[in-house]
């Protein structure tokens, strides 16, 4: 009997002392009866209680309703009908339990009916301070119990991997391939309907309990994304704290797209949300079932880091051997020349017409003797040169692959260089390959997949911190600017932010008369632009004139721009030449601001070669941004065109994240263009629009 007086909720939901199941029996055709079987048979160590009026079950200690338990469990399971459902949680918090799961379907999956019935399980448990994981969940299963009622229930190992899944059914679907491929588990949950506890509120709480003895790996499959905040929060928390974790987040798409006052927030789209998200929390992003197990495996063989990309390939074959070679070098990984006394040493191993410079070519005559003497030459000489070595098996039928497979499994434990395999004869080697799996031991059965999946560790985002001070940023004069503002900024408002901040613009003026236009041009001197006042998106409207050379152009512009519909004026500015580029900011609810940037002027859209991040921006994330658009040798310099310097750029968008997100009113900002070479950089147009509902 469990004699702690208040169990955390963490407590109760993943190691319990004590659990009662409602509705449990000895029918496995039903939730109830399925869920018990597996809480048994995988030997549950604490007390177990089961609610059924009908009598005994399996011998267990029964009641004939929640009220008659002898003292309140944990964790409370019920599966039972949904018209039952809310009676027994009732039930439940008035004895005290802390956290209940939910099996019974029925509820908001079904109809209005059910989503109303939904209000009323979250008020009870609101009234009674519980924990609801579901309804209409597949289960919770930890180390401690195996609280599942459908699927694949493996043996559960301590630091092995957790998943914690918006789906049921992705839950069963990755647990079958990823065991076959080796990997185990150890807290496995599906929220289900997640009425109340979604899969970030899990990771709030997986993250406040998690320590040195955790699991390394964290699976995540998320169909939505109620608080993505919280969830970028604690996944950069546990990131830091050494969990790496992959993730799935299905349902983004270019619909997500809303109505924007800018190009930045145009093309900040769900997926580009998503993805910035995942990136800042430094979550590798996968977009599949078995691209995450292939991921897992890569992480655990690696022990979730690379130290660097250098990779050695050991192959039986050609054909596969240069397919994965190919694979690694496209996802930056380089193939050094091994030392001439590895090589040496290599050829007194294997025959006289193997390779052996890197890729390593052992031949179909390989044996097991051979494959162990280069591991041990690895290991003895490339020790220091060497990062990851992929072997990939075959079964050229000349040798035994079970003793090849042996001697792979013992470079995987003994190696100092990390060991990833490609075991890909899956029919003709199938009892050898679960040998293999079944002692503790992952593979691959792809070369190209295993190449893809060691990118997606070399690649794992570290988590980066901003600068604590910028020069030149001035957030009083930037908040003198933004008193009693509303909607679209004017102009010279735009400009005191911007400046503010520490960015640069040409000379400017802002004619609302002819005569004001007159002035302005005679003062700044020719070649001049003039772009239209008032409308939002000028250039679809012919709102902007370059390379006026003259008074007679400047007055032709000037009629035709005051012609547009909503024009106040012109604003005039000197020709600025240079290579164009986009930067910009776009409000995403509780993440905050998106930063974008790009190639910039009318190509922004049309090209949509951006990259985006979340703000606040640490100077490696700006400096990512700029290398990871398309177009990048555009910015190196093309055709005799200057360069525009990466680290100013960088300064640029580290400036525009600390603003936005100091001034989170700002709902929306684009500096398009941003515009010179070199280090010299102007911001020849910009917009900012505040949320229309607050003040600064």
């Amino acid at each position: 009997m469990n004699d702690r007086k208040s169990p955390s909720v963490y407590d109760a939901l993943f190691r319990p002392q004590s659990i009662a199941i409602v509705g449990g029996s000895e029918n496995l055709a039903k939730p109830g009866g399925k869920v018990l079987a597996n809480i048994v048979d995988h030997h549950y160590r604490g007390t177990l209680w089961v609610v059924n009026p009908g009598g005994s079950v399996k011998g267990l200690p029964t009641f004939a309703s929640v009220p008659d338990l002898p003292g309140p469990p944990e964790l409370g399971i019920i599966a039972i009908p949904a018209t039952l459902v809310a009676g027994a949680l009732e039930d439940l918090g008035r004895k005290g339990t802390r956290a209940v799961v939910i099996l019974s379907a029925g509820f908001g999956e079904k109809d209005e009916k059910g989503r109303e019935e939904e209000k009323r399980l979250l008020a009870i448990a609101g009234n009674h301070g519980m924990t609801i994981i579901g309804p209409n969940c597949s289960g919770f299963m930890t180390s401690h119990y195996s609280g599942k009622f459908a699927g694949i229930i493996p043996e559960l190992k301590p630091r092995s991997i957790d998943f914690i899944s918006g789906s049921g059914a992705t839950v069963d679907l990755v647990m079958e391939q990823a065991v076959l491929r080796g990997l185990a588990f150890c807290n496995v949950v599906n929220v289900g309907n997640s009425i109340q506890t979604g899969v970030e509120d899990l990771i709030a709480l997986y993250d406040e309990n998690y320590d040195v003895e955790g699991s390394p790996i964290l699976m995540l499959y998320l169909e939505s994304l109620r608080k993505p905040g919280l969830l970028l929060r604690h996944a950069r928390s546990l990131t830091q704290k050494g969990c790496a974790i992959v993730g799935i987040k299905s349902g983004v798409s270019v619909s997500g797209a809303r109505a924007a006052a800018s190009h930045t927030g145009a093309m900040a789209t769900d997926d580009a949300a998503v993805e910035a998200l995942f990136n800042k929390a430094g979550i590798i992003r996968v977009k599949s079932k078995m691209e995450m197990i292939d991921v897992a495996c890569a992480l655990q063989g690696t022990g979730g880091r690379l130290k660097g990309n250098r990779a050695c390939v050991i192959t039986d074959a050609g054909g596969p051997g240069v397919m994965l070679t190919d694979e690694l070098e496209r996802q930056g990984f380089v193939l050094p020349i091994l030392g001439e006394r590895t090589r040496r040493r290599l050829h007194g191993i294997l025959p006289s017409e193997s390779s052996v410079m890197n890729p390593i070519d052992c031949l179909p005559s390989r044996t097991a003797s051979q494959i162990r003497e280069v591991f041990e030459v690895l290991a003895e000489e490339e020790r220091a040169g060497i990062d990851v070595i992929a072997i990939q098996v075959g079964n050229p039928g000349m040798y035994p692959n079970r003793e090849i497979y042996r001697e792979v499994a013992r470079a995987m434990k003994a190696c100092p260089i990390p060991v990833i395999p490609t075991l890909s004869s899956v029919t003709t080697c199938t009892e050898p390959i679960a040998e293999f799996t079944g002692d503790g031991n992952f593979c691959f059965t792809d070369e190209v997949n295993l190449g893809s999946a060691l990118g997606k560790v070399l690649h794992r985002r570290e988590i980066l911190e901003p600068a604590g001070e910028i020069d030149n940023y001035d957030p009083a004069r930037i908040g003198n600017a933004l008193k009693g503002c509303t909607g679209v900024l004017p102009a010279g408002i735009v400009k005191e932010v911007l400046e503010g901040a520490g960015f640069v613009f040409p000379p400017q003026a802002e004619a609302v008369s002819l005569e004001e236009m007159k002035e302005a041009c005679g003062r700044m001197g020719y070649p001049l632009a003039m772009k239209v006042l008032g409308p939002l998106h000028k250039s679809d409207l012919g709102g902007v004139k370059l390379g006026i050379t003259d008074a007679a152009a400047a007055e032709r512009a000037w009629h035709d721009l005051t012609g547009i519909k909503d024009a106040r004026g012109a604003l005039i500015q000197p020709m600025v030449e240079g290579t164009e580029v986009i930067l910009g900011a776009s409000r995403a609810g509780d993440l905050g601001h998106l930063i974008m940037f790009g190639l910039g002027g009318i190509y922004t859209e049309v090209l949509r070669d951006v990259t985006f991040a979340l703000a606040p921006l640490a100077g490696e994330e700006c400096r990512g941004m700029v290398k990871g658009i398309r177009s990048y040798p555009i910015l190196e310099g093309v055709r005799g065109q200057r360069q525009l310097s990466v680290e100013r750029l960088a300064d640029h968008l580290e400036r525009l994240g600390r603003l936005v997100s100091d001034f989170p009113v700002i709902g929306e900002i684009d500096i398009n263009p941003l515009k010179g070479s070199g280090s010299e950089l102007c911001v020849v147009d910009a917009r900012i629009v505040l949320h229309a509902a607050t003040r600064p």
